[in-house]
């Protein structure tokens, strides 16, 4: 990979571990569903920008636009607020540790899919690694007795098990432009999840210039501009290369929450983080075909 690609994957990957740290500052002001339906909305109206200006072909038909609110739903609007909820309980550096579940969860959705991926061994070792990692994040947790916390680490796990269902749902779209698509998922998911949001949440107020500040950051930078940047890079490097994203996020979203939000970080979350590493590591393979060389 050159310079360039390798410069786009590493501030990809500080920037979605960086969304963590701007969730949490807008839960201050903002209920979960509304940070979700904040990001969507912003991020759709970026990516039609960007589709205008690149003059990307669109066709849209009926089926198409029902089909969108679901992808949507999944793709984007549940798993954010899925993130948002459980941050409510639990520091973003865990929620960006848990986050590096996505892959895992890729796998083992891959496997029991309709004409998707089998898991190998080696997957099979980076699935178990994976939830190796959640339970060692999980059990000092519990035994500590705060329970709000266990049960946001459960429903948390739920956003990379969105994921995964929407990476295997997203074949089926090949013939449509990614750019395109992610415009079409996140308009869905807007339209999906912003009567939710009123009706659980209430109407918004943002009396915050930080509120703004972080609506903004998320919704068209690390929404908007880094699923471009992100579908600019794919087609280059490669979904395996690409996928070390999720090796980066993590790590900046711990680091983030430490200098910005003053978390600790604790012996688990770093103990978790290193067996969700070596999961990721077994599902990439190249250490493994390395080694074998």
């Amino acid at each position: 990979m050159t310079f360039k690609e390798w410069l786009v994957i590493i501030i990809l990957g500080i920037g979605w571990g960086m969304s963590f740290v701007f969730n949490a500052i807008l839960l201050r002001e903002l209920g979960p569903v509304t940070v979700s339906l904040g990001r969507v909305s912003l991020g759709a109206i970026g990516c039609w920008v960007y589709v205008m200006i690149a003059r990307k072909s669109v066709h849209l038909t009926p089926r198409l636009a029902f089909e969108m609110l679901g992808f949507g739903a999944v793709s984007f609007a549940l798993p954010f607020a899925i993130y948002a909820l459980g941050q409510q309980s639990i520091a973003a550096g865990v929620a960006g540790i848990i986050n590096a579940m996505t892959p895992v969860m890729v796998v083992l959705i891959s496997h029991v899919w309709p004409g998707g991926e089998r898991a190998t061994k080696a997957k099979s070792a980076g699935v178990a690694f994976g939830f190796a990692g959640i339970v060692i994040l999980a059990l000092p947790v519990l035994q500590r007795g705060e329970s709000s916390a266990f049960l946001a680490i459960l429903i948390t796990i739920g956003a990379p098990i969105c994921y995964g269902i929407s990476g295997n749902w997203a074949r089926r779209y090949k013939g449509i432009n990614p750019a395109v698509l992610a415009a079409m998922g996140l308009t869905g998911a807007s339209i999906l999840i912003a009567p939710l949001a009123i009706w659980h949440d209430g109407w918004p107020v943002i009396t915050r210039l930080e509120t703004w500040g972080a609506l903004m950051m998320i919704g068209f930078v690390l929404t908007s501009a880094s699923f471009i940047g992100f579908y600019w890079v794919l087609p280059r490097v490669g979904a395996t290369n690409t996928s070390t994203v999720t090796f980066i996020a993590p790590i900046s979203a711990v680091l983030m929450g430490v200098y910005l939000l003053g978390e600790h970080i604790r012996v688990e979350h770093t103990l978790g983080m290193v067996a969700i590493f070596l999961g990721l590591l077994m599902i990439d393979g190249r250490i493994l075909r390395l080694l074998k060389r």
